[in-house]
């Protein structure tokens, strides 16, 4: 079989025609759907554009809010934070002043810790020395017996017969023998008493005091005790109420030696008491001594007390007298008050009768009976006639003796 070139050709021509059409009804579809896609991807996009519009919108008003938000939000927060700093720096302020204050109170205290420490350290250097020690215990005496005796009562660093000097010598009334008393400091013993730390340090501490205190027992006994001179009871002062309390506490045995020796310890407290009551006694024998005084003291004052009494009796006989002329003022006084009163009332019924009386006996006619011719006065005068005017009376005149 033979094939014809030119149907051959022409069925390529057609199928190549047809292939042609094909593709452009395809380009065709193609390019419809693109311009399809196209025209709904513009709708897309504007309703994007919209939207993105709307949302810019929307951003920019929200960041406006917020932005103004975050405004007052920092504005409050700034306020507060201004407000809190000015407040701590008000309390800081306070607080300073407050600490400065207690700094000076602090410096002050300091000041005076200071100048106590240098006067502690003034008094241990003034107790460590024995004689600054005894002077300090007799100066502390002699303020006490200056505070309670009289001038002439006491006599400070006097010479005995056998030419000691004790620290005080007291006067005693009626008598010339005085009490002795003698200023001693023994320290040194009864600090190593107090800061010992064993039992043999105690002891040997103890041991000690006894010989300072018996010393001082035994010489006072021994120079002061002078009969017919002074009194056979002599005063050891002790300037420490500590030392006098540790004497009573730990050693009695030292206490019962200075009985026996007749010598009474005595601290401050005591020695003012013992000081007080010699005072008591001076002014008991000072009262004695002016007894006669007193009597004619009180022989003075009875005279006068009698001569008082007299002129009192002489008063009360004025006084009755007085009385008497003033009786007599109150009876003239009565007697112008009653007259007063008649003459208030108009009573005067006796007088105008005994006046008519006289007229008619002057002029030789007989006398009107008293009830006609003296009617009464007060009717008279409460009464009036019908038709006429009030009755007139003549009223007697008290000068011209009617």
């Amino acid at each position: 079989m033979t094939i014809d070139p030119v149907l051959v050709g022409l069925v390529l021509a057609g199928v190549a025609v047809l292939a042609l059409l094909i593709l452009a009804i395809v380009m065709v579809v193609h390019l419809t759907r693109r311009k399809q896609d196209a025209a709904a991807q513009g709708d897309q996009l504007g309703e994007l554009r919209v939207r993105l519009q709307t949302l810019a919108e929307i951003s920019v008003t929200r960041h406006g809010e917020l932005a103004r938000a975050v405004n007052e939000r920092l504005d409050r927060m700034t306020h507060k934070v201004g407000t809190d700093l000015n407040e701590s720096a008000r309390k800081t302020h306070e607080t300073i002043s407050r600490l400065n204050e207690r700094l000076a109170v602090i410096d002050t205290a300091q000041k005076n810790l200071t100048e106590l420490s240098g006067n502690m350290v003034s008094l241990q250097e003034i107790l460590a020395n024995k004689q600054a020690r005894g002077a300090f215990g007799q100066i502390r005496m002699e303020a006490i017996i200056k505070d309670g005796l009289p001038a002439g009562a006491y006599t400070f660093q006097a010479t005995l017969s056998n030419n000691t000097r004790p620290d005080c010598l007291l006067h005693m009334p009626n008598t010339p023998a005085g009490v002795v008393i003698d200023a001693k400091f023994p320290l040194e013993g009864f600090e190593a008493f107090r800061t010992a730390r064993g039992d043999e340090e105690k002891k040997i501490a103890a041991r000690r005091i006894r010989t300072d205190v018996g010393k001082h027992i035994d010489a006072i006994a021994e120079k002061y005790l002078i009969p017919g001179e002074t009194q056979d009871t002599a005063i050891l002062f002790v300037p420490s109420e500590s030392i006098s309390a540790d004497l009573s506490e730990h050693f009695p045995d030292i206490l019962q030696k200075a009985h026996r020796a007749r010598i009474v310890i005595c601290a401050p407290n005591m020695l003012m008491l013992a000081v007080q009551t010699m005072q008591a006694i001076l002014k008991d024998v000072q009262m004695r001594e002016q007894a006669h005084l007193i009597q004619r003291e009180v022989a003075t004052l009875m005279a006068d007390m009698g001569r008082f009494r007299d002129r009192v009796l002489d008063l009360q006989r004025h006084f009755g007298q007085a009385n008497a002329d003033i009786d007599k003022i109150l009876t003239s006084a009565d007697k112008i008050t009653k007259r007063g009163q008649k003459i208030e009332q108009l009573d005067f019924d006796e007088e105008a009768k005994t006046a008519r009386d006289t007229k008619a006996v002057e002029h030789g006619t007989p006398a009107a009976p008293a009830a006609a011719s003296a009617p009464n006065v007060t009717q008279a005068g409460a009464t009036r006639a019908p038709g006429k005017g009030p009755r007139i009376i003549r009223q007697p005149d008290l000068l011209a003796g009617e």
